[in-house]
């Protein structure tokens, strides 16, 4: 299906999305058993016009961390989680409001509404944000029908599955004037923001290679069909995806928060490319000044398993040309070294969330004067984020940007599984003379989801 950047479409969503809010409210007042907005009692001077309300979609390994973040942040009020499992559900419920029990006088709060459907938490007309952490090939439907309801949004990295829904998702977002930010925290980090300053401002000369260094997954065991556990919804789980019988490696381990074996199903994910690479392809683009564009060509290999549930990439490498002839060699940390080295004519910047270091060591000494590029500051990746929802302005990894970081990888995906070199163009986000490259843009849909 192609789809030009920019143009109207139609939007990712299900028979059952339009639900009527006045019903919802109606059949569901009795459930919640709660108001809606705290009282201002509980929160002091942020009284409750102030405050920003969020709902979390996914609380699971991630999901709980994120919404534990977000509570820790002022002005901010969490009233409600989704999960479709419910033994998560409830753990995030108690969290809540044990948290909010603590902070107010009374000591005690029972506020917290929980939801196994996430079009019901979208359809609450007072909730302000949306979280949504759930497995990455349920990020774009439930982004996309929140900010078709006028929600803001934070959504973890990846922004989507495949680069139609992240099209898709960017232009809905820019329709309805909505905020989000993905999860790409390491533009929060002053050191690698630093480190992108000196590429850009040309410290190092012509930049002409960028090389990645990603870690890979492991191959899985062989198991048996399970019965589904009684507290998760599977149906509802795999969404989207092909129908497959339960195992816990598929999805999550039921007795803990561990990694969950959805990060190595390719229907669920891609791998340690979109896994980490959504965040390290980020900055490389981020310090290469193409984060609003993409490769030109792409060339890539990979192993996988040959048996197991457990089926992404394992060792790879990928080689990206940009259209002003810089490579960017994305591959395991066999070949390259975790992290982002940016080589230039005149030296090197090497990146990662721990350090920055460089070729002449002088150039960690060289400041950015106030006529030379300048990226966006953040101190806190989730409190930038609050504070566009407040200001309107745009977070430091908006949508477009996002989505433009999340198809880098996903053309290395690409290229690794028809193994031949592929022409990009960026513009009209389509491969040149290459329909069977351009098939695997987008993804069918298991009914009632579709796009």
């Amino acid at each position: 299906m192609k789809i030009p950047a920019g143009q109207s479409q139609k939007i990712i969503s299900s028979p059952l999305s339009k639900i009527s809010r006045r019903h919802f409210l109606k059949t569901t007042a009795g459930v919640i058993g709660a108001p809606y907005v705290l009282p201002s009692s509980v929160f002091g001077a942020n009284t409750p016009g102030n405050r920003i309300t969020i709902g979390c979609i996914g609380v699971g390994r991630m999901g709980m961390g994120d919404l534990v973040d977000m509570m820790g942040r002022t002005g901010v009020q969490v009233v409600a989680v989704c999960d479709v499992d419910s033994s998560r559900l409830q753990n995030a419920k108690l969290a809540v409001e044990k948290r909010y029990a603590d902070d107010s006088t009374a000591g005690a709060y029972k506020g917290c509404a929980t939801y196994g459907d996430f079009r019901e938490l979208i359809a609450r007309p007072d909730i302000d944000v949306v979280q949504i952490v759930t497995p990455d090939h349920w990020h774009a439907i439930p982004a996309i029908e929140a900010a078709k309801a006028g929600k803001d949004i934070f959504v973890q990295k990846p922004l989507t599955y495949t680069i139609e829904e992240g099209r898709v998702l960017s232009d809905t977002v820019h329709r309805y004037s909505r905020i989000l930010q993905v999860g790409s925290q390491h533009r929060s980090n002053n050191r690698i923001r630093f480190g992108c300053e000196l590429v850009l401002n040309g410290r190092i000369g012509k930049l002409h290679t960028v090389k990645v260094g990603l870690p890979t997954d492991p191959a899985g065991p062989v198991r048996a069909t399970m019965p589904v556990p009684p507290e998760l919804n599977y149906n509802m789980w795999l969404g989207p995806a092909p129908w497959f019988d339960y195992t816990e490696e598929r999805v999550h381990p039921q007795k803990s928060l561990n990694r969950p074996g959805w990060l190595r199903v390719s229907d669920y994910c891609l791998g340690m490319i979109t896994g980490w690479g959504a965040h390290y392809n980020d900055i490389a683009q981020w310090g290469m000044g193409m984060e609003l564009s993409g490769p030109v060509e792409i060339e890539g290999k990979a192993t996988y398993p040959v048996s197991g549930v457990w089926d992404v990439h394992g060792s790879f490498r990928i080689e990206y040309t940009y259209a002003n002839g810089v490579k960017m060699i994305c591959a395991d940390s066999k070949t390259n070294k975790l992290g982002i080295l940016f080589e230039g004519s005149e030296g090197w910047i090497f990146v990662d969330p721990s350090r920055v270091d460089a070729e002449p060591q002088s150039l960690l000494f060289s400041p950015i004067k106030p006529d030379e590029i300048h990226l966006c500051e953040s101190k806190h990746h989730k409190q930038n984020f609050l504070d566009s929802v407040r200001s309107r302005k745009e977070p430091i990894a908006p949508v477009e940007a996002a989505h433009r970081s999340c198809s880098v990888c996903i053309l290395g995906y690409i290229a690794m599984k028809t193994g031949r070199k592929l022409k990009w163009d960026p513009q009209r986000e389509q491969f040149v003379n290459d329909e069977a490259a351009n098939n695997m843009l987008s993804r069918p849909m298991r009914s009632p989801w579709h796009v």
